[in-house]
């Protein structure tokens, strides 16, 4: 059996080696979001590792990632390494590996990768299985008001908790809990998609004001997590086969169709909430807070194309409205382009 496992496993690790990852869009975006030393960054092994885990995390949840090694790596691509040992750790290893460290480092010394990996995505998998059941829930005209008031704060908060288990377990915890430990540790998450859903919840579970359409960008997400774990896990179910493999199979083949979708109706609910604030239900500090997280979201790799692509075909339609019927608009929506662009 253990002879076997080593076998599986050297097969997986020879088909992510082979995997092309210059043609996967995906890859960009994961590399981006990597914060390492400048010259850790052009090393072979460190790049080995990185696009180990990208093909684990998008390809095969199977595949078992080993810790690097700081010394091990160090002395193989150089002899003289020995003489740096006494530098920081942060400074030999990349600085997402560090932050996660101690998570990955707190479970049971004898306990299986690969069980624990499994045990991480059923996590994953009830939360949102439960969140776009309750969420579906809310958006029911049918559903009573108090119950779908209810729900559409459950479906928000098992959302933001998905999305910080997701960094715990990728991320781990600050290394340090001072000022410099955090602000090292948020630079890293900030432009993940999973710190993103968590500030977007925050800011509507929050809130008094209840805007149904928010819970869209929830579905998808809950949507495109479901239907991967399925996919991976029972697609030799006959259940599966007889009634989830169509939906499963149209969900991750249309993942830019839901992110269109989402992006679409974060920057809608944007407009809407500057709407509100002419309302008794106005709330400018939330409007302000989320018109933070769009620009955010306007540069942040992982949702940067579908936002810019949105926001160009907005400025395509108000841009010649403005100059035709309101030219003395030009100067404050250039004032507030440059705010937005910087």
């Amino acid at each position: 059996m253990g002879q076997e496992t080593e076998d599986s496993q050297k097969l997986r690790r020879i088909a992510a080696a082979a995997y092309d990852y210059d043609n996967d869009p995906r890859w960009a975006d994961y590399w981006s979001n990597i914060l390492i030393p400048p010259h850790l960054s052009s090393r072979s092994d460190v790049l080995d590792h990185y696009k180990r885990k990208f093909y684990q995390r998008y390809i095969d949840p199977d595949l078992v990632v080993e810790v690097m090694s700081t010394n091990g790596s160090s002395q193989s691509t150089n002899p003289s390494a020995s003489s740096s040992s006494s530098s920081p750790p942060s400074y030999g290893q990349p600085q997402t590996h560090n932050i996660g460290s101690t998570a990955r480092a707190s479970g049971p010394s004898g306990q299986n990768p690969t069980s624990v990996h499994w045990y991480r995505q059923t996590i994953q998998f009830s939360v949102n299985a439960w969140v776009f059941v309750v969420a579906v829930l809310a958006i029911i005209p049918l559903a009573p008001k108090n119950l779908s008031s209810r729900a559409y704060r459950l479906s928000l908060m098992g959302t933001a908790c998905s999305s910080l288990y997701s960094l715990y377990t990728l991320y781990g915890r600050p290394r340090a809990w001072n000022l410099q430990g955090i602000q090292v540790y948020v630079q890293s998450i900030i432009a993940t998609k999973d710190f993103i859903y968590f500030i977007y919840c925050l800011t509507f579970v929050t809130s008094h004001l209840c805007l149904k359409v928010a819970l869209i960008p929830v579905l998808c997400r809950s949507l495109e997590h479901v239907a991967k774990f399925l996919r991976r896990n029972f697609s030799r179910s006959t259940l599966y086969r007889k009634y989830l493999e169509d939906p499963c199979v149209w969900v991750e083949s249309n993942t830019t169709t839901l992110s269109i979708l989402s992006s679409h109706t974060e920057i809608g609910l944007g407009f809407l909430l500057i709407v509100s604030l002419f309302s008794w239900q106005r709330n400018i500090i939330q409007t302000f807070m989320y018109w933070q997280l769009l620009k955010l979201m306007y540069h942040a790799p992982v949702t940067a194309g579908y936002h810019q692509s949105v926001w160009a075909k907005i400025g395509r339609t108000i841009n010649p409205l403005v100059h035709r019927y309101c030219p003395f608009l030009n100067t404050p929506l250039s004032a507030v382009q440059r705010w937005w662009l910087r």
